[in-house]
């Protein structure tokens, strides 16, 4: 894999912005990192979920006498003794939760693989036994799991709108009108959903695999119905996410209730089975797209109107549209959307939700239309560039280098050694297929507030409530606070996930690292303030009575401004002098729609993807074999951790460009390949050459470090490359994902 970051044009020789090796290694390959399961406390029980067999129906009779009987069983929850438990305020943006339903609410049951009761037990083996014991009937009813979307005839709303498309369209010289679908895609992280429950007389303590600590704890306050001061949540590691963790779901109240009941600590781990069903996947999405053009190639007319399921209680709009309105100049546009109901389990947010099925759509059509108009694919994205948002009435970009991502990424790639002709490229005996697509994600900050401290120790701790998914984060921390103190990175200690920390955002679209950028330097600063101040107060210090304006803060140590750094005296030898343990202040980020500096600006993130497929007829073998990926993100703050983001994302839109599709049995609504020996993922024999390039403008309107997220945009426009590519190798047009090897049989190209 190669990575090239363009020239920092921060701050100098600072560590912000170099490659860094990450903090939390050390204790991730030795297994000193305590994930959620990995908790255990004196006396902890484990709890096993019953699952409905039915997609739809209502439950008959639960009947547990058996379960309760059979050794170490100690608790059967289930709707009839569960207590009760509340729903989340609607319209609450701090308490959003996975489902509207509260756990056990009711016995009418929705989806396959609903909890109906859980079994708890001294062991995990005596719980999973009694939960199997438990039997239930049902009176099911007709249920729907149908893949097709396309006989919805329900209402749709529009997202964006301006000009009047369908009369551009009609009138347009060249036209390209498609539907473009993308499966349901299930979360599958290594790492499973768990919960393990503490609780303490009234106040509860979770150990959580959670996105968003913060918000977990707002949440279960509210579905437990208590202060929200009483509830307590730790993430410290997370074995990845990918947005299935963003929200609580349901294991974790009804883990809650059971060692409340129990008075004793409750572990409940959801298996991948269950995976498969309960905790989450990215919708269906059938995407018809409408594009009209001159016949020199520019856009007249775009109209996306898109559908997604979701489940028969909650309204998750995938989004699909979120890029549409502002990633091309058009004059006349309109996004829709449509939401239909199945007995499926709640979706939930996926890497790169909305925009990455939508380009997905959006770039395949835009390729096909530079097939009708016998253009250059490339060529066809720099006529249709703008400076401007026109879905926002043509305010500014905050920065935007979408056609510098296009131009280094044809560079990179030998774009130019491309033959239009299909089958036309060979290599060693393989058809080349060569194909491309334009990516972008939004890029907001969020609030933040983080705490930095100076300790006599001769150490700082940076604190905050978000959370490291697996990212980096808390190398972030740690770079940002040594640029700012100058103390060593093996002398700052980063604390993170628990919520009795300072307020921190969730970990989700890309937007942790461009939040809490501004909170810890202004933390930092703050405590460096007290600092000066305690030195110039200090009586038998160096610095007792100078004025603190002539006070300077280098590499951890106080000295005057016109003195050497090596002067003075160290921060830890301050605070012994003083007689003070330590000294901290806390920092602020606000979020960009409080900032007014933000407003006026659409801030978006950009990129392009360039990608080779190697196709072999004879075999009927497609592989994906090179990727270059060029992506604006702002300010790299760590190159290292950036490209594993960007190249995790290329080998992800692999998976989702040929493998990644769970199929439902229309009889029972289960998935059918629900396991991991059945639900095809991209592994790494599966993952092409990848070149990952940050061109690494900082964002003025995104604060001091000019930062934006990456985690999303590295997914965004890979599979419509893909399908470009497979175009190009095959003249087989695929407009359902993922890509079939039946699909590519129908090529004439030998």
């Amino acid at each position: 894999m190669d990575m090239t970051v363009a020239p920092d044009l921060g701050i100098g020789s600072s560590i912000v912005g170099k490659a860094t090796s990450r903090i939390d290694g050390p204790m991730k390959t030795t297994g000193a990192a305590e994930y959620a399961a990995d908790f255990h406390f004196p006396g902890m029980v484990h709890a096993v979920p019953v699952t409905a067999t039915i997609a739809s129906g209502r439950i008959v009779k639960l009947d547990s006498s058996v379960a309760e009987k059979m050794p170490g069983v100690l608790l059967v929850l289930d709707h009839g003794n569960v207590g009760k438990l509340y729903r989340t305020v609607p319209g609450d943006q701090n308490a959003t939760n996975s489902e509207v339903r509260a756990p056990l609410e009711d016995e009418i049951v929705r989806h396959w693989g609903q909890y109906v009761a859980v079994v708890v037990a001294n062991t995990l083996e005596q719980a999973t036994e009694a939960a199997a014991a438990v039997k239930v009937e049902y009176e099911a009813l007709p249920a729907n799991v149908k893949a097709s979307l396309a006989d919805y005839d329900g209402k749709r709303k529009s997202v964006s709108k301006r000009g009047d498309p369908d009369k551009a369209f009609e009138a347009a010289p060249v036209k390209v009108d498609q539907t473009y679908i993308t499966p349901v895609e299930t979360h599958s992280p290594i790492e499973l959903h768990a919960s393990v429950v503490v609780w303490d007389g009234d106040r509860v303590t979770m150990f959580e695999t959670s996105q968003g600590v913060v918000n977990h704890r707002v949440v279960m306050a509210q579905v437990l119905g208590l202060p929200v001061e009483n509830v307590r949540v730790v993430t410290r590691f997370l074995g990845s996410g990918f947005g299935g963790k963003l929200f609580p779901w349901p294991h974790a109240a009804l883990a809650a209730v059971a060692a409340k009941k129990l008075d004793k600590p409750v572990k409940l781990s959801v298996d991948r089975r269950m995976m498969f069903a309960s905790v989450g996947y990215r919708p269906r999405t059938e995407q018809r797209v409408k594009l009209g053009a001159t016949k020199d190639g520019k856009l007249l007319a775009v109209r996306h109107d898109y559908l997604n399921n979701t489940s028969i209680l909650d309204d998750y709009d995938e989004g699909c549209g979120e890029a549409t309105p502002y990633l091309y100049s058009v004059a006349n546009l309109e996004v829709t959307s449509g939401l239909v109901k199945r007995n499926m389990g709640a979706p939930m947010y996926m890497r790169g939700p909305g925009a990455v099925p939508g380009l997905y759509a959006t770039e395949a059509a835009m390729n096909e239309l530079a097939g009708e108009l016998g253009m250059d694919p490339v060529k066809l994205r720099f006529l249709n560039d703008t400076d401007k948002d026109e879905s926002a009435g043509g305010i500014p970009f905050s920065s935007r280098h979408y056609r510098e991502c296009l131009e280094t990424g044809a560079q990179k790639f030998g774009w130019e050694r491309r033959t239009p002709g299909i089958g036309s490229m060979r290599r060693d005996g393989k058809i080349l297929g060569w194909g491309m697509a334009g990516a972008s994600w939004v890029a907001l900050r969020l609030p933040c507030t983080a705490a930095v401290e100076f300790c006599d120790t001769g150490r700082v701790c940076v604190r905050c409530a978000t959370q490291d998914i697996g990212t980096g984060t808390y190398t972030v921390f740690a770079q940002v606070a040594h640029e700012k103190t100058g103390v060593p990175l093996d002398r700052i200690d980063v604390f993170l996930g628990d919520s009795s920390l300072p307020d921190g955002p969730t970990s989700g679209g890309s937007m942790v690292t461009g939040s809490v950028l501004n909170a810890i330097a202004r933390g930092a600063e703050n405590a460096i303030k007290k600092l000066q101040e305690l030195a110039a107060e200090t009586e038998g210090t160096p610095l007792n009575g100078a004025k603190v304006e002539t006070i300077a803060f280098t590499n951890g140590r106080l000295h005057a401004k016109d003195g050497a750094a090596g002067s003075g005296t160290s921060f830890s030898d301050l605070l012994k002098a003083a007689k003070l343990a330590r000294i901290s202040a806390e920092g602020k980020t606000l979020a960009t729609w409080e900032d007014p500096k933000s407003k006026g600006f659409s801030l978006h993130s950009y990129g392009a993807q360039f990608v080779e497929v190697e196709w072999e007829p004879e075999i009927a073998r497609l592989r994906v074999s090179r990727v270059v990926s060029v992506i604006d993100g702002g300010r790299i703050i760590n190159p290292k951790a950036a490209t594993n983001q960007i190249a995790g994302a290329v080998v992800m839109g692999v998976g989702m460009g040929l493998m990644e599709e769970t199929i439902y049995d229309e009889r029972t609504g289960q998935p059918i390949n629900g396991s991991m020996a059945d639900y095809l993922m991209a592994t790494c024999a599966d993952a092409p050459e990848i070149d990952v390039t940050f061109l690494n403008y900082p964002d003025p309107v995104m604060g001091e470090y000019g930062a934006r997220g990456v985690g999303e945009i590295g997914l965004a426009g890979i599979a419509s490359a893909i399908t470009a590519a497979v175009h190009h190798a095959t003249g087989v047009r695929v407009r359902e994902l993922p890509v079939r090897i039946e699909d590519l049989l129908e090529s004439k190209v030998v």
